[in-house]
This record gives structure tokens, sequence and C-alpha cells, in this order.
């Protein structure tokens, strides 16, 4: 049975990424308010991306991993900018290593 992901852009510009096996009865849920708490608050809600995939399962996983993505890179994907995707992953990552102890962060000492 095929299933969906998808990310709502809320009002005030958030992002909302959600799974469901009925995209059209999904998407109406949270036009009426009843799809989530969080988008009942911060309606309207417009779609701006969704992905069909085999099971509900696969499009679950999609959802948990989209969920951890920082705003610019689901803004990517919004878009359709595939390049840009790898280089935004990496930048997260290069800016958490070289953060140092001007961060608050401890310097490794010898023998810890």
């Amino acid at each position: 049975m095929a299933a969906y992901v998808y990310i709502l852009e809320v009002r005030g510009g958030g992002y909302y990424v959600g799974s469901t096996p009925d995209l059209d009865r999904g998407i109406a849920q949270h036009h009426l308010g009843i799809g989530s708490k969080w988008t009942a608050s911060r309606r309207p809600v417009r779609v701006v991306y969704t992905q069909e995939f085999p099971s509900l399962r696969e499009a679950f996983e999609a959802e948990r991993q989209l969920k951890g993505w920082r705003r610019e890179k689901k803004a990517a994907l919004i878009r359709g900018d595939w390049d840009a995707l790898p280089d935004l992953a990496r930048s997260y990552l290069s800016l958490s290593i070289l953060r140092g102890p001007q961060d608050g962060l401890r310097e490794p000492q010898d023998g810890i």
C-alpha cells in the first residue's frame, strides 16, 4: 500500500513534516485544524512538498529523517535543489567540528 511524506508551510513560515497513507485526507485534516495541535494553531497551512513511498513504514522513516533536518536543508529539498543538500549537511557538520573553546567547550586535556 502506497504512503506519502509531506511538508507543510505554516503561518509564520515554519515547516511541519508528516506521513500518511491517504494524502488528500491527511492534508484536509490539517486545513480543518484537526491534523495536529501544532499546525492547528498555525493555520493556514500550505503543502510545499510531497513524495510517494511503497509503504507506510518507508514514508514514516522518511518523515523521521526529514524532521531531523535543519530548516535550510528542508528548504533546499522543497526547491528541488538536490546539489545543495550534501553541502548543507556538511556545512552543519563543519560548523560543529570547528566550534572550539570560545563557544564554551573545553579543550581536550591529556589523561582525560
